[in-house]
């Protein structure tokens, strides 16, 4: 075991040139990143987890009462155990030959089997007043956790030279504002990870579920190379537009369709703006250019340069995905949300 941890931490692949482990160890003068510090993010998303439950309950749903968001599910579909055996155990959407084939076997007509199948699909959806709870959440942390990151960076020197990231690294001390922006970050994102598989189903959610895993990992090994500077500008370009969409989510769910027209718009140019141009031109540039200047080549960057290019990738499809919801809400002369779009993460 002992062998095979060496093989994993070796200094070669995860520090530059010349710097050991050992150099990189917290004293009475200077804190630094320690790998063993993220462990406090697994007991903190479950206790994000369990502040969610208890701020949808209490204080989600009640606005949402108040804003006359629609409680009830969707109409549930009469009880009928042959189809509900076909349903649950066969296909949840019958071909015609298998419609015909129920059509004699229940003596119904193949139109009503199919509404039943249809509304039995759309009893599994949550209801508008789940889907609202869900975005109040999220956007009430997205909206502190930018605050807090806008805050804390407009105090530093790299806010506003990128070169800064690298200025004596990798002997940074690590401020506790970047300790703790850091870790609830990494705890709310394994958070998602967890309660995705018991979250409203997205038909996106593979795509969804990669996002997780990049981000979750870019954290991860940001935070033990102390690669934080430009970590926490990474985190707060990403945080920006998710604040915008979980607005225009809520407003949708409230029936207020300007409102949240006007944000799904500021949502796209935002998204888009933050993105496919300040992303490769400020966090891309640095890490790719600057960061080699500076410092020379070690395996590790690689990797977290691998890791940003694949969350560039993402970038891309789901601003394919905006474009196009834009521009077929456009010509039918109205905005509103598209599934995809409304469920983009990234």
């Amino acid at each position: 075991m002992a062998g095979i941890l060496a093989w994993f931490w070796n200094e070669r692949f995860w520090l530059p040139h010349n710097v050991t482990w050992a150099d990189l160890q917290s004293t009475e003068e200077a804190a630094f990143p320690q790998a063993e510090d993220l462990y406090l993010a697994f007991p903190l998303a479950f206790c994000i987890f369990m502040i969610r439950l208890l701020f949808e309950r209490f204080i989600a749903k009640p606005c949402a009462l108040g804003l006359k968001v629609q409680a009830n599910g969707p109409q549930k579909a009469q009880p009928n155990a042959i189809l509900e055996k076909v349903f649950t155990a066969i296909t949840k959407h019958p071909d015609e030959k298998r419609l015909e084939g129920l059509s004699k076997q229940l003596d119904w007509d193949v139109r009503s089997i199919q509404r039943w199948f249809r509304q039995r699909r759309n009893q599994e959806k949550p209801s508008t007043l789940t889907k609202f709870c869900e975005s109040m959440w999220r956007f009430t942390f997205y909206l502190y956790i930018f605050t807090y990151g806008v805050r804390f960076l407009k105090k530093t020197p790299w806010l506003w030279n990128t070169r800064q990231c690298w200025n004596g690294y990798p002997y940074q001390p690590l401020m506790p504002d970047l300790h703790y922006y850091y870790i609830v970050e990494l705890s709310f994102y394994w958070s998602l990870m967890f309660s995705q598989f018991i979250d409203i189903k997205r038909k996106d959610f593979g795509i969804m579920f990669t996002h997780h895993i990049v981000t979750v990992t870019l954290i991860t090994f940001s935070y033990v190379t102390n690669l934080t500077r430009v970590g926490t500008l990474t985190l707060c370009l990403h945080d920006a537009a998710d604040v915008v969409l979980e607005a225009a989510k809520m407003a949708n769910y409230c029936k207020c369709q300007k409102l949240s027209d006007l944000l799904f718009l500021t949502f796209a140019i935002v998204f888009i703006v933050s993105r496919l141009g300040i992303y490769p031109l400020w966090i891309l540039n640095t890490t790719l250019f600057e960061l080699y200047e500076a410092l020379g080549n070690f395996p590790a960057l690689w990797v977290f340069n691998v890791l940003l290019v694949i969350l560039q990738i993402l970038h891309w499809f789901w601003s394919y995905l905006i474009i196009k919801a834009a521009y077929k809400a456009i010509s039918k002369g109205k905005v509103r949300q598209h599934g995809s779009v409304a469920r983009s993460k990234g």
